[in-house]
Protein backbone atom coordinates (compact mmCIF):
# COMPACT_ATOMS: atom_id res chain seq x y z
CA UNK A 1 0.00 0.00 0.00
CA UNK A 2 3.03 2.21 0.43
CA UNK A 3 3.72 1.97 -3.00
CA UNK A 4 0.67 3.36 -4.33
CA UNK A 5 1.16 7.11 -3.04
CA UNK A 6 4.75 7.54 -4.36
CA UNK A 7 3.40 6.27 -7.93
CA UNK A 8 0.90 8.67 -7.63
CA UNK A 9 3.54 11.70 -6.40
CA UNK A 10 5.68 9.70 -9.46
CA UNK A 11 3.01 10.77 -11.71
CA UNK A 12 2.13 13.68 -10.75
CA UNK A 13 6.24 14.85 -11.11
CA UNK A 14 6.54 13.48 -14.40
CA UNK A 15 3.30 16.06 -15.02
CA UNK A 16 5.59 19.15 -14.07
CA UNK A 17 8.39 17.59 -16.20
CA UNK A 18 6.37 17.69 -19.09
CA UNK A 19 4.66 21.29 -19.06
CA UNK A 20 7.18 24.43 -17.76
CA UNK A 21 6.15 28.25 -18.11
CA UNK A 22 7.14 29.97 -21.23
CA UNK A 23 7.11 33.34 -19.64
CA UNK A 24 9.45 34.41 -17.18
CA UNK A 25 7.82 35.40 -14.06
CA UNK A 26 8.28 39.11 -14.52
CA UNK A 27 5.97 38.52 -17.24
CA UNK A 28 3.06 38.18 -14.95
CA UNK A 29 3.42 41.10 -12.84
CA UNK A 30 2.52 44.65 -13.03
CA UNK A 31 -0.69 46.76 -13.70
CA UNK A 32 -0.49 44.59 -17.49
CA UNK A 33 0.58 41.51 -17.09
CA UNK A 34 0.47 38.97 -20.14
CA UNK A 35 -2.29 36.11 -19.96
CA UNK A 36 -1.38 33.18 -22.60
CA UNK A 37 -3.98 30.60 -23.22
CA UNK A 38 -4.98 28.26 -20.51
CA UNK A 39 -3.04 24.70 -20.88
CA UNK A 40 -4.62 21.71 -20.23
CA UNK A 41 -2.27 18.90 -19.07
CA UNK A 42 -3.64 15.17 -18.10
CA UNK A 43 -2.22 15.83 -14.63
CA UNK A 44 -1.83 19.17 -12.70
CA UNK A 45 1.53 20.52 -12.61
CA UNK A 46 3.13 19.82 -9.40
CA UNK A 47 7.00 21.19 -8.61
CA UNK A 48 7.62 20.78 -4.97
CA UNK A 49 10.64 22.09 -3.20
CA UNK A 50 11.82 20.14 -0.29
CA UNK A 51 11.63 22.10 2.75
CA UNK A 52 15.22 21.99 4.47
CA UNK A 53 15.58 24.62 6.80
CA UNK A 54 18.39 26.74 6.88
CA UNK A 55 22.06 25.61 7.45
CA UNK A 56 23.73 26.64 10.98
CA UNK A 57 25.07 30.53 9.75
CA UNK A 58 22.80 31.28 6.38
CA UNK A 59 20.16 33.45 6.04
CA UNK A 60 18.62 35.51 3.29
CA UNK A 61 20.47 37.59 0.78
CA UNK A 62 18.98 41.47 1.79
CA UNK A 63 18.68 44.19 -0.69
CA UNK A 64 21.57 46.47 -1.25
CA UNK A 65 21.70 48.62 1.81
CA UNK A 66 20.21 46.79 4.07
CA UNK A 67 20.88 43.81 6.12
CA UNK A 68 18.67 40.85 7.48
CA UNK A 69 19.18 39.61 11.39
CA UNK A 70 17.26 37.14 13.28
CA UNK A 71 14.40 38.82 15.63
CA UNK A 72 13.25 35.38 17.17
CA UNK A 73 14.59 31.63 16.14
CA UNK A 74 13.10 28.41 17.07
CA UNK A 75 8.96 29.42 16.93
CA UNK A 76 6.40 26.61 15.54
CA UNK A 77 5.91 27.62 12.00
CA UNK A 78 5.64 31.29 12.33
CA UNK A 79 2.86 32.02 10.09
CA UNK A 80 1.32 35.71 10.63
CA UNK A 81 2.57 38.99 12.65
CA UNK A 82 1.34 41.60 14.31
CA UNK A 83 3.01 44.85 16.32
CA UNK A 84 1.64 46.18 19.42
CA UNK A 85 1.61 49.95 19.72
CA UNK A 86 3.92 49.53 22.49
CA UNK A 87 6.42 47.62 20.29
CA UNK A 88 6.27 44.07 21.02
CA UNK A 89 4.72 41.73 18.40
CA UNK A 90 2.62 38.72 18.23
CA UNK A 91 3.48 35.91 16.34
CA UNK A 92 0.47 33.55 15.19
CA UNK A 93 2.45 29.61 15.17
CA UNK A 94 -0.32 28.32 13.48
CA UNK A 95 -1.24 25.56 10.66
CA UNK A 96 -4.02 23.86 9.04
CA UNK A 97 -6.48 22.53 11.04
CA UNK A 98 -8.33 19.38 10.56
CA UNK A 99 -9.89 18.93 7.24
CA UNK A 100 -11.81 15.30 6.99
CA UNK A 101 -13.66 16.21 3.76
CA UNK A 102 -10.66 18.19 2.12
CA UNK A 103 -8.94 16.74 -0.91
CA UNK A 104 -10.34 13.10 -0.35
CA UNK A 105 -9.38 9.98 -2.15
CA UNK A 106 -6.60 10.05 -4.64
CA UNK A 107 -5.98 13.64 -4.49
CA UNK A 108 -6.15 14.10 -1.05
CA UNK A 109 -2.99 11.58 -0.97
CA UNK A 110 -1.03 13.31 -3.25
CA UNK A 111 -1.65 16.73 -1.41
CA UNK A 112 -1.29 15.20 1.72
CA UNK A 113 2.42 14.12 0.24
CA UNK A 114 2.74 17.75 -1.56
CA UNK A 115 2.54 19.68 1.52
CA UNK A 116 4.66 17.09 3.54
CA UNK A 117 7.38 17.95 1.12
CA UNK A 118 7.07 21.44 1.25
CA UNK A 119 6.81 21.61 4.94
CA UNK A 120 3.44 22.36 5.66
CA UNK A 121 2.21 19.12 7.18
CA UNK A 122 3.16 20.02 10.52
CA UNK A 123 0.58 19.91 13.45
CA UNK A 124 -0.71 23.17 14.39
CA UNK A 125 0.46 25.07 17.80
CA UNK A 126 -2.59 26.89 17.94
CA UNK A 127 -0.94 29.60 20.27
CA UNK A 128 0.30 33.14 19.70
CA UNK A 129 3.28 34.06 20.89
CA UNK A 130 4.71 37.68 22.24
CA UNK A 131 8.24 38.68 21.67
CA UNK A 132 9.83 41.86 23.13
CA UNK A 133 13.00 43.20 22.30
CA UNK A 134 13.44 45.25 25.66
CA UNK A 135 17.04 46.71 24.88
CA UNK A 136 16.31 47.62 21.06
CA UNK A 137 19.25 45.57 19.60
CA UNK A 138 16.62 44.12 16.97
CA UNK A 139 16.64 40.86 18.61
CA UNK A 140 13.81 39.78 20.93
CA UNK A 141 15.18 38.44 24.22
CA UNK A 142 11.58 38.58 25.78
CA UNK A 143 9.41 35.18 24.97
CA UNK A 144 5.74 34.34 26.35
CA UNK A 145 3.17 32.73 25.79
CA UNK A 146 0.08 35.31 25.59
CA UNK A 147 -2.58 32.92 24.43
CA UNK A 148 -3.22 29.02 23.48
CA UNK A 149 -6.39 26.78 23.02
CA UNK A 150 -7.10 28.79 19.72
CA UNK A 151 -7.78 26.60 16.27
CA UNK A 152 -5.14 27.70 14.25
CA UNK A 153 -5.13 31.18 14.53
CA UNK A 154 -4.06 33.62 11.99
CA UNK A 155 -5.12 37.11 11.42
CA UNK A 156 -5.06 39.44 14.85
CA UNK A 157 -5.92 43.20 15.38
CA UNK A 158 -6.00 45.61 18.22
CA UNK A 159 -9.06 48.24 18.83
CA UNK A 160 -11.05 49.30 21.83
CA UNK A 161 -8.76 47.69 24.19
CA UNK A 162 -8.91 44.04 22.93
CA UNK A 163 -7.44 42.04 20.94
CA UNK A 164 -9.14 40.11 18.31
CA UNK A 165 -8.33 36.92 16.43
CA UNK A 166 -8.93 35.00 13.63
CA UNK A 167 -9.08 31.47 14.01
CA UNK A 168 -9.97 29.13 11.10
CA UNK A 169 -13.71 28.99 12.01
CA UNK A 170 -14.29 32.00 14.32
CA UNK A 171 -13.33 35.72 15.90
CA UNK A 172 -12.57 35.74 19.09
CA UNK A 173 -10.92 38.16 21.34
CA UNK A 174 -9.39 38.98 24.87
CA UNK A 175 -8.98 41.91 26.51
CA UNK A 176 -5.58 43.60 26.41
CA UNK A 177 -3.59 46.76 27.92
CA UNK A 178 -0.17 47.80 27.31
CA UNK A 179 2.43 45.82 28.22
CA UNK A 180 0.51 42.75 28.87
CA UNK A 181 2.94 39.34 28.82
CA UNK A 182 0.03 37.23 28.72
CA UNK A 183 -3.71 37.10 28.16
CA UNK A 184 -5.93 38.28 31.05
CA UNK A 185 -9.07 36.62 30.09
CA UNK A 186 -10.05 33.34 27.80
CA UNK A 187 -11.32 33.94 24.63
CA UNK A 188 -14.49 35.34 23.96
CA UNK A 189 -16.28 34.53 20.44
CA UNK A 190 -17.69 37.83 18.52
CA UNK A 191 -19.14 35.91 15.65
CA UNK A 192 -18.65 32.60 13.26
CA UNK A 193 -16.42 32.36 10.26
CA UNK A 194 -16.85 29.79 7.42
CA UNK A 195 -14.94 26.67 8.79
CA UNK A 196 -16.23 23.34 8.75
CA UNK A 197 -15.07 19.68 7.24
CA UNK A 198 -13.80 21.14 4.31
CA UNK A 199 -12.32 24.52 4.83
CA UNK A 200 -10.14 24.36 2.32
CA UNK A 201 -8.02 27.42 2.74
CA UNK A 202 -8.27 27.65 6.28
CA UNK A 203 -6.29 31.10 6.91
CA UNK A 204 -8.70 33.76 8.15
CA UNK A 205 -6.96 37.11 7.61
CA UNK A 206 -7.77 40.48 10.02
CA UNK A 207 -8.14 43.93 9.82
CA UNK A 208 -9.49 46.74 12.00
CA UNK A 209 -11.13 50.16 10.57
CA UNK A 210 -9.32 53.09 11.58
CA UNK A 211 -12.75 53.93 13.47
CA UNK A 212 -12.34 50.72 15.47
CA UNK A 213 -16.04 50.32 14.43
CA UNK A 214 -15.09 47.16 12.11
CA UNK A 215 -13.13 44.28 11.53
CA UNK A 216 -12.20 43.10 7.48
CA UNK A 217 -11.65 39.21 7.29
CA UNK A 218 -10.11 37.81 4.14
CA UNK A 219 -11.86 34.30 3.56
CA UNK A 220 -10.57 31.90 0.72
CA UNK A 221 -12.23 29.94 -1.28
CA UNK A 222 -13.74 26.22 -0.35
CA UNK A 223 -11.84 24.71 -3.64
CA UNK A 224 -9.87 25.66 -6.45
CA UNK A 225 -12.47 26.67 -9.28
CA UNK A 226 -15.54 25.80 -7.49
CA UNK A 227 -15.66 21.59 -8.02
CA UNK A 228 -16.71 21.01 -4.66
CA UNK A 229 -19.58 23.25 -5.58
CA UNK A 230 -20.89 26.42 -4.86
CA UNK A 231 -23.23 25.47 -1.84
CA UNK A 232 -19.94 25.22 0.09
CA UNK A 233 -18.71 28.45 -0.83
CA UNK A 234 -21.63 30.74 0.88
CA UNK A 235 -19.35 33.97 2.30
CA UNK A 236 -16.08 32.50 1.32
CA UNK A 237 -13.12 33.70 -1.55
CA UNK A 238 -14.29 37.61 0.11
CA UNK A 239 -13.86 39.97 2.59
CA UNK A 240 -16.26 39.53 5.20
CA UNK A 241 -17.34 43.46 7.26
CA UNK A 242 -17.56 42.38 11.04
CA UNK A 243 -19.61 45.04 13.30
CA UNK A 244 -17.78 44.50 16.47
CA UNK A 245 -20.75 46.19 18.67
CA UNK A 246 -22.69 43.38 17.41
CA UNK A 247 -20.59 40.67 15.65
CA UNK A 248 -23.07 40.76 12.57
CA UNK A 249 -21.10 40.17 9.27
CA UNK A 250 -21.62 40.61 5.70
CA UNK A 251 -19.93 40.37 2.73
CA UNK A 252 -17.80 43.64 2.00
CA UNK A 253 -16.46 42.29 -1.77
CA UNK A 254 -16.60 38.96 -3.55
CA UNK A 255 -14.86 36.63 -6.20
CA UNK A 256 -11.64 36.79 -4.26
CA UNK A 257 -10.17 33.42 -4.56
CA UNK A 258 -7.74 33.39 -1.51
CA UNK A 259 -7.33 37.35 0.30
CA UNK A 260 -5.49 36.89 2.70
CA UNK A 261 -2.71 39.96 3.63
CA UNK A 262 -4.67 43.36 4.34
CA UNK A 263 -3.63 46.81 4.93
CA UNK A 264 -4.77 50.26 4.46
CA UNK A 265 -3.31 52.79 1.61
CA UNK A 266 -2.03 55.58 3.43
CA UNK A 267 -2.14 57.68 1.05
CA UNK A 268 -6.22 57.04 0.68
CA UNK A 269 -7.31 54.98 3.36
CA UNK A 270 -8.65 52.25 0.79
CA UNK A 271 -8.17 48.58 1.74
CA UNK A 272 -5.70 46.66 -0.36
CA UNK A 273 -5.46 42.54 -0.23
CA UNK A 274 -2.98 40.04 -1.66
CA UNK A 275 -5.06 37.40 -3.55
CA UNK A 276 -3.93 34.24 -4.24
CA UNK A 277 -5.15 32.79 -7.62
CA UNK A 278 -6.67 29.65 -9.07
CA UNK A 279 -4.27 26.48 -10.18
CA UNK A 280 -4.21 24.10 -12.65
CA UNK A 281 -4.17 25.98 -16.19
CA UNK A 282 -0.47 25.92 -16.36
CA UNK A 283 2.27 27.14 -15.41
CA UNK A 284 2.10 30.40 -16.46
CA UNK A 285 -1.60 31.10 -15.01
CA UNK A 286 -3.13 32.75 -13.20
CA UNK A 287 -0.92 36.05 -11.47
CA UNK A 288 -1.34 36.26 -7.88
CA UNK A 289 -2.24 40.10 -7.25
CA UNK A 290 -3.15 42.76 -5.31
CA UNK A 291 -5.80 45.15 -5.16
CA UNK A 292 -7.58 48.28 -3.97
CA UNK A 293 -11.00 46.50 -2.49
CA UNK A 294 -14.54 48.31 -3.70
CA UNK A 295 -17.47 47.60 -1.27
CA UNK A 296 -19.55 45.30 -3.18
CA UNK A 297 -16.87 44.76 -5.52
CA UNK A 298 -16.33 41.07 -7.30
CA UNK A 299 -13.71 40.24 -8.67
CA UNK A 300 -14.65 37.08 -10.95
CA UNK A 301 -13.52 33.89 -8.82
CA UNK A 302 -15.09 31.03 -10.07
CA UNK A 303 -15.97 32.10 -13.29
CA UNK A 304 -13.38 34.51 -14.80
CA UNK A 305 -9.76 35.52 -13.97
CA UNK A 306 -8.00 39.02 -13.75
CA UNK A 307 -11.57 40.79 -15.09
CA UNK A 308 -13.11 39.01 -17.98
CA UNK A 309 -11.04 35.99 -18.65
CA UNK A 310 -13.10 33.45 -18.53
CA UNK A 311 -12.55 29.92 -17.03
CA UNK A 312 -13.48 26.92 -18.94
CA UNK A 313 -13.66 24.67 -16.37
CA UNK A 314 -16.55 26.19 -14.57
CA UNK A 315 -20.05 24.88 -15.51
CA UNK A 316 -22.54 26.13 -15.89
CA UNK A 317 -20.90 29.86 -16.81
CA UNK A 318 -22.26 32.89 -15.36
CA UNK A 319 -21.87 35.86 -18.35
CA UNK A 320 -23.94 38.18 -16.10
CA UNK A 321 -21.26 37.75 -13.02
CA UNK A 322 -18.27 37.70 -15.55
CA UNK A 323 -19.67 41.21 -17.01
CA UNK A 324 -19.31 43.03 -13.73
CA UNK A 325 -15.54 41.30 -12.92
CA UNK A 326 -13.33 43.84 -11.59
CA UNK A 327 -9.59 43.64 -12.98
CA UNK A 328 -7.56 43.45 -10.03
CA UNK A 329 -4.90 46.70 -10.30
CA UNK A 330 -1.11 44.81 -10.08
CA UNK A 331 -0.12 41.28 -10.58
CA UNK A 332 2.30 39.75 -8.20
CA UNK A 333 3.47 36.56 -10.56
CA UNK A 334 1.95 33.62 -11.26
CA UNK A 335 1.90 30.74 -8.45
CA UNK A 336 4.34 33.17 -6.21
CA UNK A 337 1.90 32.72 -3.28
CA UNK A 338 1.93 35.94 -2.04
CA UNK A 339 0.37 36.14 1.21
CA UNK A 340 1.93 39.09 3.48
CA UNK A 341 0.89 42.54 2.84
CA UNK A 342 2.29 45.57 4.33
CA UNK A 343 2.51 49.54 3.69
CA UNK A 344 5.54 51.31 4.78
CA UNK A 345 4.92 54.18 6.43
CA UNK A 346 7.71 55.02 8.75
CA UNK A 347 10.73 57.17 8.15
CA UNK A 348 13.94 54.70 8.89
CA UNK A 349 13.83 53.48 5.31
CA UNK A 350 12.93 56.41 3.09
CA UNK A 351 13.32 54.65 -0.01
CA UNK A 352 10.40 52.69 0.46
CA UNK A 353 7.96 55.51 2.33
CA UNK A 354 4.18 54.94 0.98
CA UNK A 355 4.94 51.79 -0.86
CA UNK A 356 3.92 48.00 -0.12
CA UNK A 357 6.24 44.73 1.14
CA UNK A 358 4.82 41.79 0.02
CA UNK A 359 5.72 37.95 1.52
CA UNK A 360 5.92 35.70 -1.47
CA UNK A 361 5.47 32.12 0.24
CA UNK A 362 6.67 30.65 -3.02
CA UNK A 363 5.04 28.10 -5.32
CA UNK A 364 4.62 24.74 -5.27
CA UNK A 365 2.81 24.33 -9.19
CA UNK A 366 5.26 26.08 -11.60
CA UNK A 367 8.16 24.91 -13.32
CA UNK A 368 10.66 26.55 -12.69
CA UNK A 369 9.53 28.05 -9.37
CA UNK A 370 8.21 31.43 -8.13
CA UNK A 371 8.44 33.45 -5.62
CA UNK A 372 10.51 31.98 -1.73
CA UNK A 373 10.99 35.73 -1.46
CA UNK A 374 10.23 39.56 -0.62
CA UNK A 375 9.19 41.98 -2.68
CA UNK A 376 8.74 45.69 -2.83
CA UNK A 377 6.21 47.80 -5.07
CA UNK A 378 6.50 51.89 -4.91
CA UNK A 379 3.50 53.98 -5.16
CA UNK A 380 2.75 57.42 -5.97
CA UNK A 381 -0.28 57.57 -4.29
CA UNK A 382 -3.26 55.69 -4.73
CA UNK A 383 -1.35 53.19 -7.78
CA UNK A 384 1.74 51.30 -7.87
CA UNK A 385 4.00 53.48 -9.90
CA UNK A 386 7.00 50.61 -11.07
CA UNK A 387 8.16 47.12 -11.13
CA UNK A 388 8.56 44.62 -7.86
CA UNK A 389 12.15 45.45 -6.18
CA UNK A 390 13.53 42.08 -4.43
CA UNK A 391 14.39 42.77 -1.24
CA UNK A 392 14.65 39.54 0.57
CA UNK A 393 15.56 36.43 -1.15
CA UNK A 394 17.48 33.21 -1.13
CA UNK A 395 14.56 31.31 0.37
CA UNK A 396 15.11 28.71 -2.32
CA UNK A 397 18.96 27.10 -3.08
CA UNK A 398 19.60 24.42 -5.67
CA UNK A 399 15.67 23.43 -5.73
CA UNK A 400 15.74 23.54 -1.77
CA UNK A 401 13.39 25.67 0.45
CA UNK A 402 15.44 26.57 3.26
CA UNK A 403 12.47 29.01 4.18
CA UNK A 404 9.10 30.14 3.58
CA UNK A 405 8.50 33.94 3.63
CA UNK A 406 4.32 34.38 5.09
CA UNK A 407 3.65 37.47 6.73
CA UNK A 408 5.36 40.81 6.75
CA UNK A 409 5.34 43.59 9.58
CA UNK A 410 6.68 46.62 10.18
CA UNK A 411 8.22 47.17 13.69
CA UNK A 412 8.51 50.23 16.17
CA UNK A 413 11.80 51.34 14.82
CA UNK A 414 10.84 51.03 10.90
CA UNK A 415 12.28 47.46 10.42
CA UNK A 416 10.46 45.34 8.13
CA UNK A 417 9.58 41.56 10.25
CA UNK A 418 9.20 38.37 7.95
CA UNK A 419 7.78 35.59 9.17
CA UNK A 420 9.55 32.29 7.82
CA UNK A 421 7.44 29.24 8.63
CA UNK A 422 9.72 26.78 7.54
CA UNK A 423 13.03 28.06 8.97
CA UNK A 424 10.47 28.68 11.93
CA UNK A 425 12.02 32.37 12.20
CA UNK A 426 11.16 35.72 12.28
CA UNK A 427 13.88 37.72 10.00
CA UNK A 428 14.32 41.73 10.70
CA UNK A 429 15.80 43.53 7.67
CA UNK A 430 17.08 47.11 8.53
CA UNK A 431 19.64 49.58 7.75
Amino acid sequence: MRAAPLLLLTAFTLAACGETATLSVDKGQGANPELPAPKKTPLPTVKVADATGWPAGERPTAARGLKVTAFAAGLDHPRWLYVLPNGDVLVAESNAPPKPKDNKGIRGLVMGLVMKKAGAATKSANRITLLRDADGDGHAEVRSTFLTGLMSPFGMALTNGRLYIANADAVVSVPYANGDLKASAAPVRLTDLPGGPINHHWTKSLMASKDGRFLYAGIGSNSNVGENGLNVEKDRAAILEIDIATGQRKVFASGLRNPVGMDWNPATGELWVAVNERDEIGSDLVPDYMTSVRRGGFYGWPWSYYGPHIDERVQPPNPDRVSKAIRPDYALGPHTASLGLAFYTADALPQYKGGVFVGQHGSWNRNPPSGYKVIFVPFNGDQPSGPPQDVLTGFLKDGKARGRPVGVAVDAHGAILVADDVGNIIWRVAK
